[in-house]
């Protein structure tokens, strides 16, 4: 696999020449962030498979906390990375548009009508307050359009942590699109912003995978540890510290500390993933089918009782719950799906927008 600091040559050698610069070969998929993508989807997967399962043992709650202590932030952070060259051109809102919001206004009908159709009759459709897991939308959507800003400013990580330390200590901030979310997970989104090819090259190295194994199994121990000492909820970065029963204070050290935390096990993460192209690989481009799918399968699981079965009370059957959930997020981000339903997740909606003026006549 070529190293993801290699770029494709340019045009150079052709200008110099006066030659008529060939069109730039389009990049090929670096299947590293595609196994990256996918991998962190599992983990997405496994989260919310396990939350029926909480309050059933201190073994599945370390388990829950561990993972939701980066799960999010490095899934967060290669979204960031991926959306560095992000600006106002009237393409890329286009495509902002119709690849995000349209999709989030779409599903947010769509689990509304699942709400009303499954337990509550009178679930009422409101845009400004998500639904569960889609709030990552309008939080993506928002985040992108500020890139510019991120790329300009001094010290963007630093000004960026200020601000989630500032939310976590703010308790009146409103529900409307779970901006709490929002601006806590923001640094993540910044971070990756400011990544470059060389420092997933740099976790990578064998050193780095080899030091990540004391690093995850003492996290696991902390996480063991804390399970009875420490509301998971803080994990969920939604909410200020004074709902959480702290003072506000406390808001801004548990803030960098859980950003600290999960750069570091996004690092671990990161490092044993796969380089090569294997079977995961073309699932990673349906990462977003996976993510807005799985909440009907998981809540639909639920209402239906699944989880009620005895089986599932045992470590065994936790097993077997964790093994379904990655079986499930593979098939939902698996090509077939997203072949089906990419009307609803990737509209072009051509018919839409402003054609652009052609070029006047000489």
């Amino acid at each position: 696999m070529p190293s993801l600091t290699s770029r494709p040559p340019g045009p150079a050698g052709a200008a110099a020449t006066g030659a008529a610069a060939p069109a730039a070969p389009r990049r090929a998929r670096d299947p590293y962030f595609d196994n990256a993508k996918y991998l962190a989807m599992v983990l997405v997967a496994l989260g919310h498979s396990w939350e029926p399962l909480r309050d059933s043992g201190r073994l599945v709650e370390t388990c829950y906390m561990f993972v939701y202590a980066f799960h999010m932030p490095v899934f967060i952070m290669v979204s960031g990375y991926f959306s560095r060259s992000f600006d106002a051109r009237p393409d890329r809102m286009w495509k902002l548009v119709t690849s995000v919001l349209v999709p989030y206004a779409v599903f947010e009908v769509a689990y509304t009508v699942f709400e009303r159709l499954t337990k509550t009759p009178g679930y009422e459709l409101s845009p400004l307050a998500p639904y569960w897991l889609l709030w990552f939308l309008p939080a993506l959507f928002l985040w992108r359009i500020t890139t510019p800003f991120w790329q300009t400013v001094r010290w963007p990580l630093s000004l960026s942590l200020v601000i989630a330390c500032i939310g976590s200590m703010n308790s009146t901030i409103g529900t409307d699109l779970q901006l709490q979310r929002i601006l806590q997970f923001l640094p993540f989104y910044v971070l990756g912003l400011k990544l470059r090819p060389e420092h997933f090259d740099l976790v990578r190295r064998r050193a780095v995978r080899v030091a990540s194994v004391p690093v995850c199994l003492i996290a696991l121990a902390a996480a063991y540890w804390a399970e009875p000492r420490f509301s998971h909820s803080w994990l969920f970065h939604k909410a200020g510290a004074e709902q959480l029963g702290e003072p506000a204070w406390v808001g801004a050290p548990v803030t960098l500390l859980l950003f600290g935390c999960a750069v570091v096990l996004s690092a671990c993460f990161l490092a044993w993933v796969p380089n090569r192209k294997l079977w995961m690989t073309a699932l990673g481009a349906g990462t977003m089918y996976g993510y807005l799918l799985h909440g009907f399968v998981i809540r639909g699981a639920e209402r239906a009782g699944f989880y009620d079965v005895e089986v599932f009370a045992t470590p065994a059957g936790r097993v077997l719950m964790s093994v379904l959930a990655a079986v499930m997020i593979t098939v939902l981000c698996s090509p077939p799906v997203r072949r089906a339903l990419r009307f609803l997740v990737e509209p072009k909606l051509a018919w839409a927008r402003k054609r652009e003026p052609g070029p006047s006549a000489t």
